[in-house]
């Protein structure tokens, strides 16, 4: 039975309608082929036809859009790549060994332009065992018909996997880091390729996606580990506010007194404003002591010319291990924590160190 268990579909089940959005993308984007090739025959074009390697890119561009040989460098320039190197192993080899070679070589070829398309082996070895079409077109068979139908056929994958909720091409990180910076993970894009590149994983996951899926996993950890704790269970409460208009001599000596390292800014009602650091009354100091800033002095500045905005408040019922990653990633030493819009606590990262140690003596050294 563990013989056979390794013979079972390595598939998981496709979720909703899922086949059925792959299946209507694949008859769309061949059938817009087929009414090109129809178009071209009409104007008396016969170097436009359908290939059957072409099915096989609609499998990859309708169903795993997401996979890196999928993309659109992978899908034209790999099949173009491979009628090339195919229509050059027929100069050059005869006989029977010409569709090994043809294949063998595409492939390379393939790895080495980085557009590896499992259908361009199938374009290489069908230009191999019927060359009479290849032949006669020449050099011009790989771009028509073979780089103007994979090309149509991935225009309409871009459009049809839109339309559906579906991201094709795949997301590509300009920077260092993943995009959204809540799922950073404390990795860059060249330490997450490495991951792949490890795990001989680069041809199966793209980067950016490698990064959702650990911050997702890692998220998933912490729900768990946290599970049942929420924001309110382990925040700062009876807090030192401060009003929009107090001045800024005021809320230093309020920092000095208290020992604090933040101080919450609400109005009347308690409805969160802004949020002062000591960084930043020291900034305001030291700008002050500018040279070229004298001249915009105020004679009386208040907490809010230095406050920064409440835009990274969370929720009193927002689990703890919801807010672990953005932690991380945002950097951020305090967070507010509101119920309806009004200043309920604080969250700090000494709050979030006492969570992580409850219980640590209990468990086993690693």
């Amino acid at each position: 039975m563990r013989a056979w268990h390794h013979l079972y579909p390595a598939l998981p089940a496709f979720h909703g309608g899922e086949q059925l959005r792959a299946g209507i993308g694949a008859m769309l984007g061949i059938s817009l082929c087929a009414l090109l090739v129809s178009l071209a025959a009409s104007l008396e074009l016969s170097s436009i036809y359908l290939i059957a390697p072409l099915g096989a890119t609609a499998v990859l561009v309708f169903c795993v859009p997401n996979s890196p040989l999928a993309q659109p460098w992978s899908a034209v320039v790999g099949n173009v790549t491979a009628a090339l190197v195919a229509l050059l192993v027929l100069q050059v080899v005869a006989g029977p060994w010409s569709a090994g070679v043809a294949v063998g070589a595409a492939i390379t070829a393939m790895m080495f332009v980085r557009a590896l398309h499992p259908p361009g082996g199938a374009v290489a070895l069908l230009t191999a065992l019927d060359p009479a079409l290849a032949l006669d077109a020449g050099p011009l068979f790989a771009l028509v018909p073979v780089g103007v139908t994979t090309a149509v056929l991935v225009l309409a994958a871009i459009a049809y996997n839109r339309v559906t909720g579906r991201i094709y091409p795949f997301r590509q990180p300009e920077t260092d880091d993943t995009g959204d910076p809540a799922l950073r993970l404390g990795l860059s894009t060249e330490q997450l390729g490495e991951l792949l590149e490890r795990f001989n994983q680069s041809t199966n996951l793209g980067v950016a996606d490698l990064g959702r899926l650990l911050a997702a996993a890692e998220a998933e950890a912490a729900q768990h580990r946290f599970d049942g704790t929420t924001c309110a269970d382990i925040m700062t409460t009876g807090l030192i506010t401060v009003r929009p208009g107090m001045p800024l001599p005021e809320a230093a000596r309020l920092f000095r007194s208290h020992a604090i390292k933040s101080l919450p800014v609400v109005d009347g009602d308690m409805n969160l404003r802004g949020l002062v650091l000591q960084a930043d009354l020291l900034d305001a100091v030291a700008a002050q002591d500018h040279p070229a800033a004298w001249r915009q002095r105020s004679p009386r500045r208040t907490v809010s010319d230095v406050m920064r905005p409440a835009d990274r408040a969370v929720s009193h019922d927002l689990p703890v291990g919801a807010l672990l990653s953005r932690l991380a990633a945002q950097g951020s030493e305090v967070v507010p924590v509101t119920r309806e819009g009004r200043l309920v606590g604080i969250l700090t990262r000494s709050d979030i160190m006492r969570l992580l140690l409850h219980g640590a003596e209990e468990r086993p050294a690693a």
